[in-house]
């Protein structure tokens, strides 16, 4: 009987430390994106361009605007998610919800950018929808 209640803690000991001690990671934080524009992309940010698993000609957009982070913490590797229309209201990037991510935010308001590559035949003005990001305010350790 002692030996199976010792079994029983060595297995519960095992599967706690297998389960996750010592990795680390914070909460997702939320980050509002507001005053959304954009513009072609200047000179230097198109050149190279390349449009993956498309043959179609693309121009170089930057999305700009603020994020804003109320956490009071830096935030890290933010996920930028949103829909992006042509003038048409037909979808500029099909079957995409993230569109790319802010490397750090910092506590309060800050501006960002965000490189696109749209095709030539979707016609202006764009309309930038349901734009949010976010990320964590810590990095995931093991």
């Amino acid at each position: 009987m002692v030996r199976r209640g010792l079994f029983t803690g060595l297995l519960v000991v095992s599967l706690w430390f297998l389960s996750g001690m010592g990795l680390r990671a914070e909460a997702i934080t939320a980050i509002e994106l507001t005053d959304l524009s954009y513009q072609p992309c200047p000179a230097e940010y198109a050149a190279g361009m390349v449009t993956p698993g498309s043959i179609q000609e693309a121009r170089c957009y930057l999305i700009v605007g603020k994020a804003i982070n109320r956490s009071g913490k830096p935030v890290v590797n933010a996920d930028i998610f949103g829909r992006i229309y042509d003038a048409n209201d037909n979808p500029v990037m099909q079957n995409r919800g993230r569109l790319g991510s802010i490397d750090q935010v910092p506590p309060g308001e800050s501006p960002f950018e965000l490189r696109v590559s749209i095709a030539t035949n979707q016609p202006e003005p764009f309309k930038l929808e349901q734009f949010k990001a976010s990320g964590f305010s810590g990095t995931v350790r093991r």
